[in-house]
């Protein structure tokens, strides 16, 4: 589906240490987040690990966001897919992404953009 997949790891991250230790506020911000850029969560899901950290996941309507951290590096993966064959978001997921750079204070945000989909284009040539 035609969208933008953003990839990226969030080092020297400078929040409050709770934030990569404990999912609960992480995951609240993660759905306020998506709701203020217009995004439908549909599922939430979080696993949290002995010692720190956590994994979590947001299904959007729209596709996904999901947030790997490691609290003993100060550190966030995370995975941002917004997709839609009706309209471009791919401003909505860059918005999201920045959000949670600055969720996670990072002082040094890497984050890859990966163009997903042609069907749109396909749909659309195919009806003329």
């Amino acid at each position: 589906m035609n969208g933008l997949h953003l990839v990226g790891d969030l080092y020297e991250c400078a929040c409050d240490p709770l934030l990569l230790e404990r999912s609960s506020e992480p995951l609240a911000r993660v759905r306020a987040l998506c709701e203020a850029l217009g995004l439908t969560v549909v599922g939430e899901r979080a696993f949290e690990f002995d010692g720190g950290g956590y994994t979590l996941a947001t299904l959007l309507a729209e596709s996904h966001v999901t947030l790997h951290t490691w609290p003993e590096f100060e550190m966030v993966a995370l995975d941002v897919y917004i997709c839609n064959h009706t309209q471009d978001n791919r401003e909505k997921a860059r918005a999201l992404a920045k959000g949670l750079i600055e969720v996670f204070a990072s002082a040094n945000p890497v984050i890859k953009e990966i163009e997903r989909g042609v069907i749109a284009e396909r749909y659309a040539a195919a009806a003329v």
